[in-house]
């Protein structure tokens, strides 16, 4: 015979569950959103709580509003920028000029004291 519960078909924390161990359900009421694709999203909500203007799509993930014929549109998507990218945006070609002739001349001041440069 295998180890287990000495009741069979049990598991730890099961039992009748009814209104009367969770207490009442709050009150709802179900708000519609529309996506841009189309898709209707109905979630429930409690009577007091405040209902956002705008809901994630569980099918596509676009953002929903609860107006059919505008719904938001999608998001802009920003392509990966790279690491220089960043810098471009940061720092002029002639300040990049400046900054590396310094960088360089430091290098070549430590070559001629005979200092290891990596």
């Amino acid at each position: 015979m295998a180890g287990g519960s000495a009741i069979r078909g049990s598991r730890v924390g099961a039992g009748p569950m009814g209104e009367a161990e969770r207490g009442e359900a709050a009150p709802r009421q179900e708000v519609t959103y529309w996506c841009a694709h189309g898709h209707r999203t109905t979630p429930s909500f409690a009577l007091e709580a405040s209902v956002p203007a705008q809901w994630d799509c569980p099918r596509c993930g676009l953002p929903a509003s609860r107006d059919e014929e505008n719904p938001p549109p999608p998001p802009r998507i920003e392509p990966y920028k790279t690491h220089l990218a960043y810098v471009k945006e940061r720092r002029s070609d002639a300040e990049a000029q400046a900054i590396l002739d310094e960088a360089l001349s430091t290098l070549r001041d430590r070559r001629k004291r005979g200092e290891v440069v990596f």
